[in-house]
């Protein structure tokens, strides 16, 4: 086997490996707040509270994968030209 061949056997893996975690699993955490749905504070004490709830998530700690977020575009878009 080549090392092209290869190469090519091992991208065309991790694709279909990430399609398959994007349809069984669509949501993953979200990056600013690491899936907690809110920032850390502090208090004068030192004592940890809850803040703000994220802005990119909405405080609900999950995001939509951009795997998935592709396919539901190219869906909708199929969707709305064959009607």
């Amino acid at each position: 086997m080549t090392l092209q061949a290869l190469a090519a056997a091992c991208l065309l893996l991790l694709t279909f490996s990430y399609g398959v975690r994007c349809w069984l699993s669509p949501f993953g955490p979200c990056r600013k707040c690491s899936g907690m749905g809110h920032a850390i504070k502090h208090d004068r004490k030192g004592r940890m509270k809850r803040g703000k709830d994220c802005r990119r998530c909405n405080g609900h700690g999950i995001r939509i994968r951009i795997g998935r977020w592709i396919y539901n575009r190219a869906a909708r878009i199929h969707r709305d030209g064959t009607r």
